[in-house]
């Protein structure tokens, strides 16, 4: 049987740090050698490392790795099509140092990159395939568009009220700009007004188009019946399936929908130590991104009655099959329900949300991998006769 020898890569946009590392039966059998660092042509040249050190020994194989950063999956791609079996290590899952002061070079890094692959002490990134990051990059390039949008609003809003102006209705309505736009103030203030609301309409005109195009996206073969499903839930719309989609690719590599869950870092931490038990707060782990989103998501539970459904939502169900509606309004009245539940006992609103996208985010597992785990008998029986019900809150 080949011996393994690990290669930890400490990968930076300038240069990167290589260290083989062969595991021994105790850390004075550990063999470290060929710590190299190059500075150009880095991926022929960590090639050609590779061959080299196979070249020298016949009887190894050769596992290689870094951390996820900047550089993405072209290190991964560029090594896996030359016959190199590389692997990219989540950050947060990685084994850490603990007590004192940690010595910090592209050396060391590079060491324990190796070390943590020999141990097999990490989490190994999901590659997705080349089409669904560029869906993915294009859904947060349009998220990046909204998120300057959103600044633009906020600094006129700012500007406006910095100089005496303030509205006290709803804003950003068609009668918000015409207030805007027709205030007497000087000439160089209206001026700035001016370019303010400039950038907002082109900004807002971008996000439209980009809408047009992840609807056109989403009616592709490749994602027309998965996004079919996720907008049957409340709360989901096509924007936001196909972000789930996009990011996380394959949802049956998740075990379970508590796995599912704990990658969006909704999960609670905890820090016990001997006898005494000590909960925190969610770990914020894994995937930044979902996790706002599957928050934003639930911010629609804390509105109307449970079981209720708007037209738009009806429109989306239309021509889905009868379990995955089920299961849909199932997933809506028991995330509501509980909701309203945490309300009741005195929950802040915002601890509520939490918890219940938690849950949220583990129907959408179901509903991605078809765990539909009821009958229709149970859920007849889960809502009653008019399909409403009233909380009092």
């Amino acid at each position: 049987m080949n011996k393994i020898i690990y290669i930890g890569m400490d990968v930076h946009s300038s240069n990167f740090t290589l260290c083989s590392f062969e595991p021994g039966y105790g850390m004075s059998e550990d063999k470290i050698f060929g710590q190299v660092q190059f500075k150009d042509d880095l991926i022929k040249n960590t090639e050609k490392y590779i061959c080299n050190l196979k070249s020298q020994r016949k009887d190894i194989d050769i596992v290689c790795g870094y951390e996820a950063g900047c550089l993405g999956y072209v290190p991964y791609r560029e090594l896996t099509r030359s016959g190199i079996n590389c692997k990219i290590l989540a950050p947060s899952t990685m084994a850490v140092q603990k007590g004192g002061k940690k010595l910090k070079n592209d050396f060391r890094d590079a060491l324990d990159i190796a070390r943590c692959l020999a141990s097999g002490s990490y989490k190994a990134v999901n590659v997705p395939d080349v089409e669904d990051e560029d869906v993915r990059d294009y859904i947060r390039m349009r998220d990046d568009h909204k998120t300057a949008l959103k600044q633009i609003k906020q600094r006129l809003n700012a500007f406006c009220l910095r100089h005496g102006f303030q509205y006290d209705k709803s804003k950003w309505t068609l009668a918000h700009i015409r207030w805007i736009k027709h205030l007497e103030c000087t000439i160089k203030q209206k001026e700035i007004i001016n370019e303010y609301l400039a950038t907002y309409e082109v900004l807002k005109s971008k996000l439209d188009a980009f809408d047009v195009r992840i609807d056109d996206l989403a009616t592709s073969e490749r994602y027309a019946e998965k996004v079919n499903k996720l907008v049957c839930i409340k709360g989901i719309k096509t924007n936001t399936a196909m972000s789930f989609i996009s990011e996380v690719g394959d949802f049956k590599r998740f075990r379970s929908a508590e796995q599912f869950a704990g990658y969006i870092g909704l999960v609670p931490g905890e820090q016990s130590s001997g006898d005494k038990v000590c909960r925190t707060g969610i770990t914020k782990s894994g995937n930044t991104h979902l996790r706002r989103l599957a928050v934003e998501c639930c911010n629609s539970f804390r509105r109307g009655l449970v079981g209720q459904k708007s037209v738009e939502l009806k429109k989306r169900q239309q021509n889905a099959p009868s379990e995955v509606i089920n299961y849909a309004d199932k997933a809506s009245a028991r995330c509501q329900r509980k909701y309203y539940r945490m309300v009741n006992k005195g929950k802040n609103s915002n601890i509520a949300v939490t918890a219940v996208a938690r849950e949220f985010c583990c129907f959408i597992w179901g509903m991605m991998t078809s765990n539909y785990e009821y009958s229709n008998n149970e859920v007849r029986e889960l809502m009653p006769a008019n399909g409403l019900i009233r909380v009092n809150l």
